[in-house]
């Protein structure tokens, strides 16, 4: 049971780490502020993680896994017909104020210098992301693929920072419908 208990322990500091970080930014959130808000002692979250850094790192894997696995599950589902469809989807997934990539798009922002190898994670994770959208509008047969592909993830990019700083999923709305050329209303 002390096993569970402590990979239990983890996944709370995580998680609440990555809601930390969400709202407060990277370098507004120390260890003191973590261990207050998890209720677990400063010296166990270094005996589990051994850094900020590590802890850090694992946020962003954590919020990787999870979005790979809502990214694979829209392009695979059967519920989309269409690459474009499954297009809307992974944009709508990535520009939800909740969305888990919220947190690395912050951490593309604010820790290349300070936590290169979370920083580089997190910029895996946007090559891999341009890499599904080119396969999915390649096999769209899209006239370019390469350059659309990068359109998406910027585009990705843009609405989830016009949502952070208006704090209205309505204009994402409206910008990813005259994107479509529809002007509809995404439902989420």
């Amino acid at each position: 049971m002390p096993n569970l208990e402590t990979s239990s322990k983890k996944l709370q500091a995580v998680q609440t780490t990555i809601q930390l970080i969400t709202t407060h930014g990277f370098h507004k959130v120390g260890v003191d502020l973590i261990a207050k808000e998890t209720k677990i002692a400063k010296g166990t979250l270094y005996n589990y993680f051994h850094s900020k850094e590590h802890l850090i790192e694992m946020c962003i894997v954590f919020q990787k896994s999870l979005l790979r696995e809502q990214v694979l599950s829209i392009i695979y589902s059967s519920r989309y017909y269409t690459s474009k469809d499954k297009l809307k989807a992974i944009i709508v997934l990535h520009t939800n104020l909740n969305s888990h990539y919220n947190l690395l798009l912050k951490a593309i922002f604010e820790i290349k210098l300070i936590h290169p190898k979370a920083y580089s994670m997190a910029v895996e994770y946007r090559k891999w992301l341009r890499h599904e959208i080119f396969d999915l509008i390649y096999n769209g047969e899209t006239r370019e693929p390469k350059f659309d592909a990068h359109m998406v993830v910027n585009l990705i990019d843009g609405l989830l920072l016009q949502a952070l700083s208006s704090n209205s999923l309505d204009e994402r709305d409206a910008v990813v419908g005259r994107f479509w050329g529809r002007g509809i209303t995404l439902l989420m």
